[in-house]
Order: C-alpha cells, then structure tokens, then sequence
C-alpha cells in the first residue's frame, strides 16, 4: 500500500511538473511572440513627409508623422483621470483641415445632396428610449420635436457645476442652420463653424467630401504640432489664454467678461493658429472624432507598448452614460473655463453621444496617404 501511495505520489509529481513546464513554454512562446511583434513594429517605417506625387488637397494642411506620448503630460494639473496613462504611439503623417468645417462649406454639402441633419429629423421615441433606464416615461408630444441643444447663460453663479441641465435647454427648431433656435440665422455667418452637427452628419458630409474624421491620435498630433511636451498647443502657461483662444472669461456660466472678443462661437482664425498653421485646434467648437469613449481606453493601451496607429476603443463604454454610445470629442469650446472644464489642453477628451448635437461642438476632416492613393487610381 505504501509502495502504490508511493508511486501515485510520484506520478502524481510529474503530471504537475509537466503542467508548470508546459505553462512556462507557453508564457516564453507568448513573450517571445510579443517581443517578435514589437521588433516588427519598431521596423514599421512611419510616413512622415508627403510622398511624391500626392497633390496637398486644398484647405489643408499635412502634419508629419511621429511617434509621442498621447495623454496627458506631467505637468498637467488639470488633467483628468480618462487622459492617462499617458501612452506611447506612432501616428502616419495626413492631410487635416486648417480650420473647422465652416457653415459655407456645410451648406454646399446639404446643396449637393439634398441631406437632413439628425437635429432637423421627426423625433423616435422608440429609437430613443433604448438610451434610456427602463420604465423611462415617454415625455409629452409637444416635447418631442425635432431640435438640439442650446446653451442659456444664468442669472447667478451655480454651486455645483456637475449638474450641466443648468446650462443646457432643448429647443425646439435649433439647428445648423438656426443655431439659437427659431429665429436666429446664420446669414452673414458663413465664416463660422457649422454646429448643432451629430456624429452621423460629420460622416455623411465626410463620405460626400472624400474625407474622414481624424481618430483621436490624429487630432492630439495635429493639436501638438511642433510642441509634443507642452499641455497646450502654444505651451504650458495659460496666462495668454484670452488670446489665444476663444473660451469663458469670468464666472462660468453666468458672467463672461468677454476679455477675448467673444460670447460666444468666433468666426474661424479668429485666434493665431497652432504651431503648424492649425486654427481654432483649442476652443470655439468641440470637433468629433471617429474613436469610441471608453474611460478605461489608455490604461490598456499602456500595456500594449508602443502603438501604431491606434483607431480607439473597439466599443462605447461610460459607467456614467451605460447605455449610451458615445465618441471622443476634442478640443474644448467657447464655454470652457478654468473653473469648469479646461479642456483646451491638447489631451483634453471628452465623451458625446453619438446621435446628439449641441451649439458648441463641431468637426474637421482628415484625408490620409491611402485615401489619396486610392483616389488617383480611381
């Protein structure tokens, strides 16, 4: 008996044995994989000048590729929790719009083809409610008509900023082309960025124009520029904040002192551009982008190492906003505020609802090497 516990034992020894040096195989084949994959990525040549014959479309401007650290740099006291870690990438050089897509630009688009933006479309509350916590009541009809979001200044100053419905109405009749609602117009505005623009509006103009949205690597790049260390796209001191870039001075949001000039949406080149000739990269209008929000986003792609252009998230995902989709925005807007938001620093990322539009957020396009590539063979 002692003999065949024995050898139960000893078998029972080298079964493990086997199993811990399989295991160890395996995690040296899976290292030896990542490191093969890494060596691979590293004899990646980035495209970092425009290769010959491609003609620079007009209106934009190229940004040379290059390998930085996207999120948030280290003397950023303002940065939030979603801009780090601050991770490695390498981005392709592309083609982006000097400035945003303007309410002239838009207008042609809608000439051409006749589209209907989402904040002009009959309402679904079907389509709605899946957004929505269930047992969500239906509000009345007279409510539920087509419009957007518009910004209303109040009379004093709020306590507690977190609650944005202070600020925010819904108006019936807002959009691009009546950003205030009915009666307001963009005649005489065609210099402005066109606003009040969801997500899916962005791509169908992008689709009409032989464009697409930058992905937020792109963009953080393009906000960059020649200062890929600094946490804002002229340098880290805000102390010229006013002219650099059209945000709130004073109070938010019930007294704006109007230091830079503005109440709110400037004309574009309003402020000086960027160190590679970008306007408007920091406030006026957020500017979509095409990635997924995901808070935790960075933090897994810390892990991956160097990452060559990285397209986002593989899918939505807010624990404050579970069942809605949402996309990277960038760049900040005319409301933001030292006390508020800040987010005109260059790893400033917020989250939008795919199928929502506002007065403040916007859009540029991007056109890569590939899609120039593909268009002259065509």
């Amino acid at each position: 008996m002692i003999f065949s516990t024995t050898k139960k034992i000893k078998k029972s020894s080298t079964a493990l044995c086997a199993s811990i040096f399989i295991i160890f195989i395996g995690c040296f084949q899976e290292r030896k994989e990542k490191n093969t994959a890494n060596q691979l990525k590293s004899q990646t040549i980035l495209i970092t000048s425009v290769p010959e014959g491609i003609i620079p479309p007009k209106g934009m401007i190229w940004v040379p590729g290059k390998k930085f650290r996207q999120g948030a740099v280290p003397q950023d006291s303002f940065a939030m929790h979603h801009e780090k870690p601050a991770h490695a990438v390498a981005v392709d050089g592309f083609f982006i719009d000097i400035t945003e897509v303007t309410n002239s630009h838009f207008k042609k688009f809608v000439e051409s083809t006749g589209y209907i933006t989402m904040a002009e479309r009959e309402i679904d509350w079907e389509e709605i409610k899946k957004q929505l916590p269930v047992g969500t009541q239906k509000p009345a009809d007279s409510i539920l008509h087509p419009g957007s979001l518009v910004f209303k200044k109040v009379k004093s100053q709020l306590p507690n900023l977190f609650d944005y419905s202070q600020w925010w109405e819904w108006k019936i009749g807002a959009n691009w082309k009546n950003p205030k609602g009915p009666g307001s117009t963009i005649e005489g505005k065609d210099n402005y960025p066109v606003v009040h623009i969801a997500f899916e509006d962005a791509m169908a103009y992008c689709k009409w124009a032989n464009r697409r949205l930058p992905t937020e690597a792109e963009w953080e790049l393009a906000s960059k520029g020649l200062l890929l260390k600094s946490i804002y796209n002229w340098g880290d001191s805000d102390d010229t904040l006013s002219e650099k870039a059209n945000t709130w001075q004073g109070s938010f949001p019930d007294n704006n002192t109007l230091k830079d000039g503005f109440q709110g949406i400037a004309p574009v080149k309003s402020f000086p551009p960027n160190s590679i000739g970008l306007y408007d990269m920091a406030g006026n209008v957020w500017e979509w982008t095409q990635d997924w929000y995901d808070p935790k986003y960075y933090s897994q792609q810390k892990k991956l190492g160097l990452i060559y252009n990285p397209k986002g998230s593989k899918k939505s995902y807010n624990p404050q906003n579970p069942l809605a989709k949402e996309r990277v925005i960038k760049g900040g807007s005319f409301l933001c505020n030292k006390s508020y938001c800040t987010s005109y620093r260059n790893s400033a990322r917020m989250a939008s609802s795919y199928d929502s539009s506002t007065e403040h957020i916007g859009f540029r396009t991007v056109v890569s090497v590939d899609m120039l590539q593909s268009q002259t063979k065509n």
